[in-house]
């Protein structure tokens, strides 16, 4: 049985996605920020016979995320969101999401990244450690200058100094820096913090200063923060090689994570 989820349905399920922190970051996060019901989010969930929570639907907006472990009612799912004209986007665990590709009747555009998470420290404390200390608010703006200054960062940097300042002041968003001579040369930062896990995101070093180890103390720096506070840490990455580094600290692929987009006709 697939039904609307109500406030008093929030303790059951965030239960329940809590069992999976990282693979769950951003329902686990949306609901503790806006709840069950508000104008731009709801929340089904599917029931057994027993009555157990055993799959969730989160709409945020124009987008849904759904999440189960193993089968589910995709096809009742997808018409849930087959019937919302707003649906433009939905992303998840490959292993979830292409249960849905079947019924969904909207021409979606696919992309996949690698997915990782990360609960307990492997690797030896990285002697670059040393260099780095966490970024203030009043490093906002170095932080993203430095972050202006990489390829593969430069064209999505939306983010102002003064969105980057309040997040780090509310703790929605945590850095660990490295700097030389009042410049930020590599850091990583988290967002999308939640009470349970946090996403790693930003990991980077200018060039001149790379094969230092200062991503990777960086990182470090971040994930021994979040674990001292009982959260996973988990991130997005492309490069297989720069998964290596990851799994160096400690991270370990969850999967492939989906993310849809409405095709638009040119």
């Amino acid at each position: 049985m697939i039904r609307q989820l109500q406030r008093e349905d929030q303790a059951t399920c965030l239960a329940f996605v809590r069992q999976k922190p990282a693979e769950n970051l951003f329902i686990i996060g949306d609901i503790e920020a806006f709840g069950m019901e508000t104008d731009f989010q709801k929340v089904w969930g599917q029931f057994n016979e027993a009555n157990e929570l055993v799959a969730v639907l989160l709409n945020y907006h124009s987008s849904y995320l759904p999440y189960a472990e193993g089968t589910y009612d995709a096809e009742g799912f997808a018409s849930i969101i087959n019937a919302d004209p707003n649906f433009k986007a939905m992303s998840g665990l490959k292993g979830v999401t292409r249960q849905l590709d079947l019924f969904i009747k909207k021409p979606m555009k696919k992309k996949q990244t690698y997915y990782a998470k990360c609960s307990t420290i492997k690797t030896t404390v990285p002697p670059a450690i040393n260099e780095v200390q966490p970024a203030q608010p009043e490093d906002a703006k170095v932080l993203l200058d430095m972050l202006k200054q990489i390829p593969e960062f430069s064209q999505s940097m939306a983010t102002s100094v003064e969105k980057k300042q309040q997040d780090l002041r509310d703790g929605f968003s945590r850095s660990s820096i490295v700097r030389h001579s009042e410049i930020v040369v590599s850091a990583a930062s988290t967002t999308a913090e939640n009470s349970s896990s946090a996403m790693i995101v930003g990991v980077a070093t200018l060039e001149d200063f790379k094969r230092n180890g200062y991503a990777s103390a960086c990182v470090y720096d971040v994930c021994r923060q979040l674990f001292s506070e009982g959260k996973e840490a988990c991130l997005f990455y492309d490069n297989p090689s720069a998964g290596v580094i990851y799994k160096n600290i400690g991270f370990e692929d969850i999967g492939l994570w989906m993310m849809y987009n409405e095709k638009i006709d040119s």
